[in-house]
């Protein structure tokens, strides 16, 4: 696993996909924290992390459009299928890398805090408490968009049904409004993610909210590891 990592990692630092995901999630999160913060002289990140929901919608399907669409296209997947890894360790492997480039472009915000703390005391809790919750939101999403990644051999296909969910998810309080049925509504708000996502911005950490987001990520890489495993034996 740890040589799959370290492909993927090499992958993204020698292209240009790492680079420009950086570039928009710290811009993003520069501009909110410079018009939230900075301008109105609060020292309450929540707003910045909760904007930044969106923007992490649309920037993990673009971390996981290669992962393994890339591998189909230049037909090196029967390579890593027989390699000596097994196919959870080729899965966690890819999920890892995507992981780290995304939790590398999360670090900014503990720059934000220390710069906070030159001027008053950060609530270190809510700060604390939103980054293990946007780690987990992203853990989730990028479990998703591998999942979607290993369905086809285009990245372009990966990346546009990786905002399709990205959007489905943004729009779940407008559906779950539209629905006619109280059951329905319910059904639905169990699997939104901005309600789990929405109590770590407020420096609250319910171990539901943790475990539905691990959920997610367990329940989509096994997904991943099936997708594998069927190919494998067909």
């Amino acid at each position: 696993m740890g040589a799959i990592l370290k492909r993927e990692l090499g992958a993204y630092f020698n292209s240009a996909i790492a680079y420009v995901v950086m570039a928009v999630f710290f811009f993003f999160s520069g501009y909110f924290f410079f018009g939230i913060c900075l301008v109105n002289d609060t020292a309450n990140l929540g707003y910045v992390y909760g904007n930044m929901f969106v923007i992490i919608l649309f920037l993990t399907p673009i971390i996981a459009m290669k992962s393994f669409s890339e591998e189909k296209k230049q037909k090196t997947d029967q390579a890593l299928l027989t390699s000596p890894a097994n196919l959870f360790q080729i899965v966690m492997g890819k999920f890892l890398g995507a992981f780290i480039l995304y939790a590398i472009c999360c670090s900014i915000f503990l720059l934000y805090a220390l710069i906070i703390s030159f001027f008053t005391m950060p609530e270190w809790s809510v700060i604390l408490c939103t980054t293990v919750g946007i780690l987990l939101l992203g853990g989730a999403l990028l479990a998703i968009d591998i999942f979607i990644s290993a369905l086809t051999e285009s990245q372009v296909i990966a990346a546009v049904a990786g905002f399709a969910i990205g959007l489905l998810i943004y729009l779940m309080e407008v559906l779950i409004s539209n629905l006619p049925f109280e059951w329905m509504k319910d059904a639905l708000q169990s699997v939104n993610f901005l309600n789990y996502y929405e109590n770590f911005t407020y420096g609250i950490l319910n171990v539901a909210d943790v475990v539905f987001f691990l959920s997610i990520i367990g329940l989509f890489i096994f997904l991943t590891i099936r997708v594998f495993e069927k190919k494998r034996w067909s």
